[in-house]
């Protein structure tokens, strides 16, 4: 075949564009229950629709993508599944920005049209992500999208809430609940994010109600919602304290009296004051205390996060602090109210204090504890069997450091809280007689209030009438399900339930999930317990948790700080197999990807010098080509078949392990190191002359090894590898369904290993003789080559064609005390000896300069890399295999500086002669 058949420079947009299309046009990623072959299913984490693909996505994807293609090459049956996912508040949030530069919102269009124009925008925009998953390469069955509101997951959703209903499972009560006054809803306690803020601790004075002129102090960070205060707490074992408790307090700014009460779990003696303030209905651990001790809730904000006049009132706040609060934001009430209480002279000192503030993890808004009526999971008899799944080993969380972070959440869960009072989602199935719960629905204009009081109908139909009363006066129940709830079904909705069919049966459990840390609560945690409910076995065997992707510094990436690294940027940039195999070679367990558009660059220029590879082999395969026995060939073929073996064995290995970065380090070393610097080099004497006795059988190794590489490759670098593998000479259609290599054990060649490395290591010497003697690189030199050991000099014998090959020079083989004792530069390690002339017109002093500046960056990286060894907090931490790294580095590093230094004796002795 001829060169011409790969073009001079490789060109990834062209081939990306055109096998993408062509990938798909033969369907060859379509699944089937009907096929053979042992099934290996991945569900994709759906993305939200309205996302587009950000380099988080882009690790999470190439991840599975390796795998399933790997598994594929393998013969398994196997279905990667894709989706996206509706996304409640954030498609919401969307659409209603488009109808806020229309000058329309969601109330004015009502229910029904919002949902229907919501929709027009997934037609139109929804798919942005899916074309670019398809960009990446993703070999996912697109046949089978699917959509969290489609028919079908709508259907399961449904019938997964109506059952855990009917099992008790699912229940509707009054609760303190994460609220975003922005979003206008209720958030579970994974979507509000904690940020360290600085804060100010106040200290307030409470006056006992029968003494005044004893006064209680109370430490807050909150004055404002004193206002709500139901009692004060301290430790009863406190001896400062206790004998109050039972008196009454006078709250300051209003005209109400609160209980003095002792609670050892909320009072932490050494913090504060000793006591502090309890306010149910606005703090999670006081809405606990208040439970314990039959404390009122006593609510003074409204849903916006306002100062509620209303609510004051209740509270029995004084009518002119109502007036000067009424509607106020807290971050404006806040400095009212400490103004209030220096006036009355309640106010003894505030002090600075750091403090964790809630955020919505969509809009970022500060989160208020809020009292209403929500629907809840009963988590606690759900959890319990997916902490058993795990301990018991059926389920694999990998790396294993984090199955103790699922445990410990899981054992410490709390009630999930699924709705939402939005409009777009999985509507909550549950209906109210407005004639039987006539006190418990309250119908204003603006809104409709349901009580925490009133009776559901929860029924996966509509009811046409009141199953107690018989009256068709229906009010649906207006919120929605937490995204994450249809999420948790997706490994089994996805392929058919609560229908029986094939594709469930074949698939499921499922065999692989990958994610990322930041959703094993939000999701991973939630789909064990629905599968486990539902279908009464796992959704996945192993867990795969990959690392964050940060920028080069190690820093969260952020459109406001300007380091976000675009993944279709890079991908149009380098190529998206370069961008694919950085991500999958820097996919360590437990470290973050640092990653910077340099290590894209590099490798891209991977990519360019398999592509160069390629095109050499393509000048050279004209001719015939002969299929010896392994053991018959020459030796560079069988040094490189054995390679070969060896590096699928580590891929191999290392895949099973999820070790991608292992994987793709050791493709990296075959490929450039010893396939192109070393293989190519040593078979261009047999290539380049023509009718050599060894070209037929170097012409059939070079298209074998050439081919199985590629194969090996596939699944890292899809499209480079397709493109290539189509022009050499193959067998079937596609590169994507061929079979992919296992080790054969004849092409395990010790001996050429042992011969290679003795080869390595000296016409390492003689380059780094030539390096220090300044000799220029196509300069002929006669070199003198012997060692210690009879076998390794017989073996130097048989290797002196390469040798002097690879020199660039004549090379004699011989005992070094037969070689010449002037202007002899002898450079000796490890037994072996290599002998350089040092010319005369060789400037000695520059030389000598030069090993001098070579001995002191030894020496600095020497002293870098024995201080990290002798350093606990890194030896502590540090995986196994990196401290064996170090260690190897420091050998390497010592055995170079012995080398060095013993030159740069001989050179001062030349000099001074």
């Amino acid at each position: 075949m001829a060169s011409s058949q790969l073009e001079k420079t490789y060109d990834p947009k062209a081939v990306e564009t055109r096998w993408s299309r062509e990938w798909l046009t033969r369907r060859y990623f379509q699944a089937s229950p009907q096929q053979p072959g042992q099934p290996y299913c991945i569900v994709i984490p759906p993305p939200n629709v309205t996302g587009s693909l950000h380099v988080g996505h882009a690790l999470n994807h190439s991840l599975q993508d390796i795998l399933i293609r790997w598994r594929r090459m393998q013969g398994r049956n196997t279905l990667w599944l894709p989706g996206t996912d509706h996304a409640g508040i954030a498609t919401q949030n969307v659409v209603e920005k488009q109808l806020m530069a229309e000058g329309l919102s969601r109330e004015a269009l009502g229910r029904d049209q919002f949902v229907e124009r919501v929709w027009q925008w997934k037609a139109t925009s929804g798919n942005t992500i899916v074309n670019q998953q398809k960009q990446l390469g993703e070999s996912c069955d697109w046949d089978r999208l699917r959509f969290t509101m489609d028919d079908g997951l709508s259907k399961a959703v449904l019938e997964v809430f109506v059952r855990l209903h009917e099992d008790g499972l699912i229940y509707r009560g009054e609760r303190l609940i994460n609220w975003c006054p922005r979003c206008l809803t209720a958030l579970s306690d994974i979507e509000v994010e904690h940020e360290d803020t600085k804060g100010k601790l106040y200290s307030i004075d409470y006056p006992l109600a029968e003494n005044p002129t004893i006064r209680l102090t109370v430490a807050t960070t909150r004055p404002e919602t004193l206002l709500g205060d139901t009692a004060v707490a301290v430790h009863p074992e406190d001896e400062r304290f206790k004998h109050l408790i039972g008196k009454q307090v006078r709250l300051p700014l209003t005209n109400r009296t609160i209980p003095i009460v002792g609670d050892p779990i909320l009072v932490d003696r050494q913090f504060g004051t000793g006591a502090v303030k309890i306010t149910p209905a606005h703090d999670f651990n006081d809405y606990e205390a208040g439970e314990r001790h039959a404390l009122p809730r006593l609510a003074i904000l409204d849903h916006h996060a306002l100062l509620d006049p209303s609510g004051m009132r209740q509270a029995g706040v004084e009518p002119t602090v109502i007036d000067q609060l009424r509607g106020l934001p807290v971050s404006k009430a806040r400095p009212k109210v400490e103004a209030l209480l220096k006036e009355r002279e309640c106010l003894t000192k505030v002090d600075d204090h750091k403090m964790a503030v809630g955020k919505c993890y969509r809009c970022k808004t500060v989160v208020e504890p809020y009292l209403s009526p929500q629907w809840f999971v009963k988590i606690k008899p759900l959890a319990d069997p997916a902490i058993t799944a795990v301990e018991e080993g059926r389920i694999r969380i990998i790396p294993e450091g984090w199955t103790n972070n699922y445990l410990g959440w899981m054992r410490d869960i709390k009630d999930w809280c699924i709705s939402r009072q939005i409009w777009w989602g999985h509507q909550i199935p549950a209906w109210y007689c407005l004639s039987c719960n006539a006190k418990q629905v309250l119908k204003t204009e603006s809104r409709t209030t349901i009580l925490s009081g009133a009776t559901p109908i929860v029924s996966k139909t509509a009811p046409a009438t009141c199953p107690a009363c018989g009256g068709n006066d229906l009010y649906r129940d207006p919120d929605v399900l937490d995204t994450w709830f249809s999420s948790a079904l997706w490994p089994f909705s996805t392929l058919g339930w609560p229908e029986h069919t094939e594709e469930l049966k074949t698939y499921y459990p499922t065999s692989t999930l990958v994610t990322g840390l930041d959703i094993l609560f939000f999701w991973v945690a939630r789909m064990i317990m629905m599968g486990l409910k539902f279908m009464g076995d796992v959704p996945f065997k192993d867990v795969y948790i990959h690392a964050l992707v940060r920028d080069a510094e190690g820093k969260k990436m952020s459109k406001s700080k300007g380091n976000v690294i675009d993944p279709l940027h890079v991908m149009n940039e380098f190529g998206t197999d370069a961008l694919r195999f950085t991500l999958a070679s820097m996919a360590s367990p437990g470290r973050d990807v640092k990653l910077a558009e340099e290590r894209i660059e590099g490798y891209r220029n991977f990519a360019n010098k398999i592509w160069n590879a390629a095109r050499f082999a393509l000048m050279y395969l004209d001719g015939p080509r002969t299929v010896l026995p392994p053991t018959q060939r020459t030796f560079p073929d069988r040094w490189i078949l054995s390679r070969l073996a060896h590096t699928i064995r580590i891929v191999a290995t290392e895949l099973e392990a999820y070790r991608f970065d292992r994987a793709a380090t050791a493709l990296y070393q075959f490929i450039w190191h010893e396939y192109c610097d070393w293989y190519l080099e040593l078979i261009k004497p047999v290539l380049q002359t023509p009718e050599h006795q060894d070209g037929a059988g170097t012409r059939h190794t070079l298209l074998e090894t050439l081919e199985t590489t590629l194969r090996l490759l596939h699944p890292f670098m899809p499209f480079i590898t397709e493109e290539i593998w189509q022009t050499i000479p193959h067998q079937g259609d596609s590169i994507v369904v061929q079979t992919y290599p296992v080790v054969d054990h004849r092409w395990d060649a010790p001996e050429a290993e042992l011969s290679f490395s003795l080869l390595e290591q000296t016409v390492g010497l003689v380059r780094t003789g030539r390096v220090l003697l300044n000799y220029q690189p196509a300069q002929q030199i006669a070199c003198h080559v012997g060692h210690d050991t009879p076998s390794r000099q017989h073996h130097l014998s048989q290797l002196q064609q390469h040798i002097t090959h690879l020199s660039r020079g004549r090379i004699e083989i011989g005992r070094p005390q037969d070689w010449p004792t002037s202007r002899l530069l002898r450079l000796i390690t490890e037994g072996l000896s290599v002998g350089i002339p040092v010319a005369e017109d060789v400037d000695l002093q520059k030389a000598i300069d030069r090993l001098e500046k070579e001995i002191a960056e030894t020496d600095k990286e020497l002293h870098r890399v024995d201080g990290k060894l002798k350093n606990t907090e890194f030896t502590s931490k540090a995986p196994p295999d990196v401290i064996a790294e170090h260690q190897v580095r420091l050998q390497t590093l010592s055995r170079d500086r012995a080398l060095l230094t013993d030159s740069h004796q001989q050179l001062r002795a030349m000099l001074g002669a």
